[in-house]
């Protein structure tokens, strides 16, 4: 059998508290729980993937992304590592409640690939970048004090974009709107906001508080899954009013939601994450965004440096985001470096080529 032979497949649970309570439209939490599924090959190459759980995917909870992964096991025992595309492939078929379950599995499978063939992460995205600057998130709150040392330790960390996560009540979107672009606007430097609403608006409040931040003349890039993820009606007529990109995060899991959204004309961008579209449907909808002009972000779940590493060497060696999201170890208590990635701030870089994994 050949060296990339599959001959083992474990898990194991990772439960974290998160340094800040991280709340959205859709829930809050301040524990993080992921599932880290690894990858063991007849020559001792092995290769880690994360399943997150996400407020989005509540079926995807930590037993049942067990329950799943146990129950495909004997059936990945003896695969060829290098067939992850085509595995992944049929499992997404198997499976469609479980993408991110299937997404840690095969960015399980490629990493195993990789390091048992002596190839690099980073150069086989491409290498065209070593270093990136990610935003940060601020979560949905009416709490002052958390905001002004939640921003400000961002702010003194050197991060200048924010990602603010807003919940479709209008007092509370500009309250806190306006609080973070105060604390901001008094450091006297540069900075640029996004907005997030995870799909708690209508056509009409969301035209209405982009309407509100532009008569402010805060600096807003874009506004981010406003709408329920499935109103393609209402995204494209938004897309069409909007002053602000609307871009798409839980409309687009895969290729197929991707030319659904060119079809309709549903937004200007999309926000591609590895751990809701794994290695190979990441890529296809990097095509077709690219294709049809659309606006490129990298984004993750809360997950720890096992999951969000990938996004980071897809960012760094692609170089085709126009907006980069990747902060979720910024809720974790964590180190500066993480293989052959450093972590400063709001900045990643690339220290070193090569991150083989033997056990």
């Amino acid at each position: 059998m050949a060296d990339d032979e599959i001959r083992s497949v474990s898990v194991r649970d990772v439960v974290r508290p998160l340094v800040a309570t991280f709340a959205t439209s859709l829930g809050q939490k301040a524990v993080m729980h992921s599932i880290i599924v690894t990858v063991r090959l007849k020559d001792g190459s092995q290769g880690s993937g994360e399943c997150p759980t996400s407020f989005v995917l509540p079926h995807e909870n930590a037993r049942n992304i067990r329950g799943m992964i146990e129950s495909e096991r004997p059936g990945l025992i003896g695969r060829s590592a290098s067939d992850y595309a085509g595995i992944t492939s049929r499992l997404r078929q198997r499976y469609p409640l479980f993408p991110m379950t299937v997404s840690g599995i095969e960015t399980a499978l490629w990493r195993a690939w990789l390091n048992a063939s002596g190839r690099d992460e980073w150069e086989w995205f491409g290498g065209a970048t070593d270093r990136i600057e990610s935003d940060i998130t601020v979560p949905v709150t009416r709490d002052e004090d958390f905001i002004v040392r939640w921003v400000g330790r961002a702010a003194r960390k050197g991060f200048g974009i924010f990602k603010i996560k807003v919940n479709g009540r209008k007092e509370d979107d500009i309250w806190l709107i306006d609080r973070v672009a105060s604390m901001l606007r008094d450091t006297g430097k540069e900075f640029a906001i996004r907005l997030d609403g995870n799909q708690a608006f209508s056509v009409d409040n969301c035209l209405a508080l982009c309407e509100y931040v532009k008569r402010k003349e805060y600096p807003v890039e874009l506004f981010e899954q406003p709408l329920k993820k499935d109103d393609y009606r209402g995204l494209k007529k938004l897309a069409r009013r909007a002053p602000l990109p609307i871009i798409l995060d839980e409309t687009v899991f895969s290729r197929r939601d991707m030319e659904t959204v060119i079809g309709e004309r549903s937004g200007h961008g999309v926000n591609i994450k590895i751990a809701k579209s794994g290695i190979t449907e990441s890529l296809a909808i990097i095509g077709l965004a690219k294709r049809h002009g659309m606006k490129l972000m990298a984004g993750c779940m809360i997950e720890t440096m096992t999951g969000l590493s990938a996004g980071i060497q897809m960012a760094m060696g692609t170089a085709a985001f126009d907006h980069i999201d990747l902060d979720s170890v910024h809720y974790l208590h964590h180190k500066k470096r993480y293989g052959c990635i450093g972590i400063d701030g709001a900045h990643y870089r690339m220290e070193k080529k090569g991150h083989n994994e033997k056990s």
